[in-house]
């Protein structure tokens, strides 16, 4: 396939920051089927097996942990073998063209279960979609941050990319509500992953053949012992990549029990589906915003105020009293804005750490790094339901229709659907307020791995 003259020089520094619109449009197009493929599996699946299936809270969380113990053997092999690979086609097309038909297979047998799937369901399926989703997320990944090696030309193709996240994700949230969530076999959650499987396939076919391959700019192998020394010798990255997961485990956890705050708590059920719309609406708007501030004050900055900001309005969720619909309309406003800053910005500093490896290291990993960072993304969705649901249990919690849950309870629940995230998030603040890769940083990494940049 011929690059066009634009773009052929992707990856190699300030002249690729304006990557063509239409490039940038063909890049971002899947990430609406693959946002919709991986927010259920935490924030609606776990709902609908225990609700409508009738699987016990605590048996949905723990086997939400496993698939995530599985991500943690099969996330890193993928990234290393993404990296190693070098077809003609293209190692970051041919990983992604390949995740496609798997994921539409897992997407549909995982939201359209048989009426009498169980954990066991639950637990292949979900190992499949999350295989998948990583095969689909490493080279897609990697392949954006190889596109562009500009400071804030990553800021802008990241901020494309995750608009089509978020509409995505609305989409995930109004189809399961709006045909019936609660019904078992062809449900809304089912019709989502039909659409889902569809998607991916066609629109990600589409990325493959007009998003042209980014240059690999690899000078040495390492070996798999060798990629991992130099991994975690990269203390921006660990820097990073904790701050990350503590900012993931604190939306994870509201993520996995929004639907269960606001019908429980709230004493809102009917709003589920419009309360959970409208936070992820207001993300839209919040991404623009992120690159804007980004520009002006430094990503890491950006991202620690904007995290600090969350916390001062989250803070106020559980002394809400049923039927607070417009104060918790408000706190979903507030804090959807600022989840556009979570959503764009990390994946842009992230491209910049793995400059800092490929500067030392002199492979080009994206592949390798980008794994390591969904499965800290996994991780922190998963262990806030394999922590979150016993805990629950324990505090009597019944998620069940109509339950009447006790006041401790209750209480239990608002305390770790909003104050126990606070608290994540003030730690993930403090690793980030002094980062040290900036804009200065990153040009002179940009210069060592392509010089004349």
């Amino acid at each position: 396939m011929n690059e066009p003259s634009d773009v052929r020089n992707t990856g190699t520094g300030r002249a690729d920051a304006r990557l063509p619109v239409r490039i940038l449009l063909a890049y971002a197009l899947p990430a609406a089927p693959l946002a919709a493929l991986g927010l259920p599996l935490y924030s609606l699946v776990p709902t609908y097996y225990t609700e409508t299936l009738g699987v016990p809270i605590a048996t949905a969380g723990w086997v939400i942990l496993l698939i995530r113990l599985f991500d943690a053997v099969s996330d890193p092999l993928v990234g290393y073998a993404a990296d190693r690979m070098d077809p003609a086609f293209g190692r970051r097309r041919l990983l992604f063209l390949t995740s496609l038909p798997i994921s539409a297979l897992a997407a549909t047998m995982l939201y359209w279960p048989a009426e009498t799937a169980g954990a066991g369901w639950l637990g292949v399926w979900g190992c499949v979609v999350s295989l998948g989703f990583t095969m689909a997320m490493v080279p897609y990944s990697a392949w954006g941050a190889e596109l562009v090696g500009d400071y804030h030309g990553r800021t802008r193709l990241s901020a494309f990319r995750e608009t089509f996240t978020l509409l995505g994700t609305l989409i995930a949230i109004v189809l399961p509500f709006a045909i019936g969530f609660e019904q078992k076999g062809l449900s809304g959650l089912a019709v989502l992953g039909i659409l889902v499987g569809a998607g991916l396939l066609v629109l990600g076919s589409l990325t493959v053949f007009i998003v042209p391959e980014p240059e690999n700019r690899t000078r040495t192998r390492l070996s798999l012992p060798e990629a991992l020394r130099f991994l975690i010798s990269n203390k921006p990255f660990l820097r990073l990549v904790l701050a990350y997961f503590l900012n993931g485990l604190a939306n994870g956890i509201p993520a996995t029990l929004f639907l269960y705050f606001v019908s429980a708590r709230l004493d809102l059920p009917d709003m589920r589906g419009p309360l959970l719309f409208l936070y992820f609406l207001c993300a839209i708007v919040g991404v623009p915003i992120a690159s804007a501030c980004a520009g002006r004050f430094g990503k890491h900055r950006a991202w620690a105020v904007a995290m600090l900001a969350a916390c001062a309005v989250f803070l106020l969720a559980p002394l809400l009293p049923p039927g607070s619909v417009y104060g918790f309309g408000t706190i979903c406003v507030v804090t959807g804005v600022l989840l556009g800053f979570d959503l764009a910005l990390p994946p842009s500093i992230q491209a910049d750490v793995i400059d800092a490896d490929t500067a030392v290291s002199g492979e080009q990993r994206g592949g390798f790094y980008f794994a390591a960072w969904g499965l800290a993304t996994k991780l922190s969705l998963a262990i806030g339901a394999g922590l979150v649901f016993p805990v629950l249990s324990a505090a009597g919690f019944d998620p069940g229709k109509g339950a009447g849950n006790t006041s401790e309870a209750l209480f239990a629940l608002a305390v770790l659907y909003a104050w126990v995230p606070v608290g994540l998030k003030l730690c993930a603040i403090a690793l980030m307020w002094t980062f040290p890769l900036d804009e200065r940083m990153q040009r002179q990494l940009r210069e060592a791995i392509v010089p004349g940049s």
